[in-house]
């Protein structure tokens, strides 16, 4: 088969594919820098690093228009870089720094970039089903079509304003997709001890279109949410993805210690079987769209723009003490 026929039976040109990987390489080399910012004591409170999950947020984002939107959650850094968040604005949020995209109020969890669609990430787990979905309404109220996508993880299934989320979606016919990132663990508890009966069917309950997918396989997340977007736009109505996965490091950055509720052999055989980046490497240089050189490369040049914008953000001054009361409305 040509590389060009192969191209064609995956959904994917080289350019794109490459764009991908790319962005699953940035995700997790910021994630990386973040948790060394964490450790030398150089950035002020907690971050939820998203290693081990970069499929998920490329693979989704790749399918949606720059002017669709995105709800994101306390583990969000890949969710705003995947639908274009810069690397140096982020890291100086993260440190505090009146450069960061809230003027270094929000923190790792409370970015927002509204150029590009991103509505913000949430610390109130399910925070951002309702707006995802007030965003769908207004997108089709306006008699736009623009799609809304709500990340959330399985611990946001304990949560109501979930489900009344999907109601109003399903009963208005809302372009909205909600994006379950099924990590397997609630905090420090397996999702099987606080999560009773069958996921997807939550949704179909309510009538909403259900997939069940990889989530450490890019192409076929990829595929997945292609499909739900398209279906949202034309005015099909919401649908719901069951993205299963694995976070590779703790809860948060000071969760070092995780024998007393998960294995050290379980994390390395994630690690060394599921990783989303070699899984997806490893397709490019076997069916001949990228070669080993070439990744090695690319992964070279992230790595270097990265820690240029972590120097960016730790040059970049404090905002003034004054200026602490503006941007707050309540």
């Amino acid at each position: 088969m040509s590389i060009a026929a192969k191209q064609e039976a995956a959904g994917l040109d080289v350019e794109k594919a490459l764009h991908m990987y790319r962005g699953m390489v940035a995700i997790r080399a910021f994630e990386e820098r973040a948790n060394d910012l964490y450790t030398r004591a150089l950035m002020p409170g907690l971050a939820h690093l998203y290693i081990g999950e970069e499929a998920i947020a490329v693979g989704v984002c790749e399918a949606l228009r720059p002017d669709d939107y995105i709800t994101s959650t306390h583990r969000g850094h890949g969710h705003c870089l995947a639908k274009g968040a810069v690397p140096n604005l982020m890291f100086a949020e993260l440190l505090g720094k009146e450069a960061g995209y809230c003027k270094g109020k929000g923190g790792s969890m409370h970015i927002a970039d509204p150029a590009t669609g991103n509505l913000g990430a949430n610390a109130i787990v399910g925070g951002g089903s309702t707006l995802a979905t007030g965003a769908a309404y207004a997108s089709k109220m306006l008699g736009q079509d623009r799609v809304a996508v709500c990340f959330f993880g399985e611990g946001a299934l304990g949560q109501g304003v979930l489900y009344e989320s999907m109601n109003l979606a399903q009963l208005w016919t809302l372009p909205v997709l909600y994006v379950c990132e099924n990590n397997m663990y609630c905090e420090y508890t397996h999702y099987s001890e606080t999560t009773a009966g069958d996921i997807p069917s939550r949704a179909t309950a309510f009538g909403l279109a259900s997939e069940t997918v990889d989530g450490q396989d890019v192409r076929a997340v990829h595929a997945a949410a292609s499909k739900m977007v398209e279906r949202a736009r034309r005015g099909d109505g919401p649908g719901f993805l069951l993205m299963n996965t694995y976070r590779f490091r703790g809860h948060h950055v000071g969760d070092i210690a995780r024998d007393y509720y998960r294995s050290k052999q379980e994390e390395q055989r994630w690690m060394a079987d599921r990783d989303p980046i070699a899984i997806f490497g490893g397709w490019l240089v076997s069916e001949g769209l990228a070669d080993k050189g070439a990744l090695d490369r690319l992964e070279k040049e992230v790595a270097a723009e990265m820690d240029a914008a972590v120097e960016f953000a730790k040059n970049a001054p404090y905002p003034d003490a004054q200026r602490v009361d503006e941007d707050v409305y309540a």
